[in-house]
């Protein structure tokens, strides 16, 4: 009946001691990854966001515009599979994982947003509104 325990950490089998070697080799890697780090700087007349976002596909990234806010959102699906010579599992992994961050843009230039991806890196070139004057 204690096996049936929810978040119980009384598994004593040879992948969860796997597991603790690993963790213990190279820490809880998984642990970061709720948010990408992203980088703002003001240059003047824009700001130029850096979003680090390494091991993702352009297809993977997606930027979307509601109002006075733009959405960074990235997914990555992962999967890999090896097979003994008869065609049966020896280890099969999946990974999923989705980011997303908001911000707000409300003194941005929205219909002049560039952007570009390069090397894990979406840079976003966010033009500032042309300061309205007071007559």
């Amino acid at each position: 009946m204690s096996a049936l325990i929810p978040f119980g950490r009384n598994e004593h089998n040879l992948f969860s001691y796997l597991d603790d070697m690993e963790k213990s080799l190279f820490g809880d890697m998984g642990a970061g990854f709720g948010q990408f780090r992203t980088d703002i700087v003001d240059r003047g007349d824009h700001y130029l966001l850096q979003a680090e976002l390494p091991g993702f596909d352009k297809k993977d990234l997606h930027i979307d515009i509601q109002g006075d806010e733009l959405c960074i959102s990235a997914t990555h699906d992962e999967k890999s599979e090896e097979k003994d010579d008869q065609g049966r599992f020896v280890r099969r992994e999946r990974r999923y994982g989705s980011y997303r961050r908001s911000f707000d843009i409300s003194d941005i230039d929205t219909a002049a947003i560039d952007a570009s991806y390069q090397n894990g890196i979406l840079e976003l070139k966010l033009p500032k509104k042309a300061p309205v004057a007071d007559v």
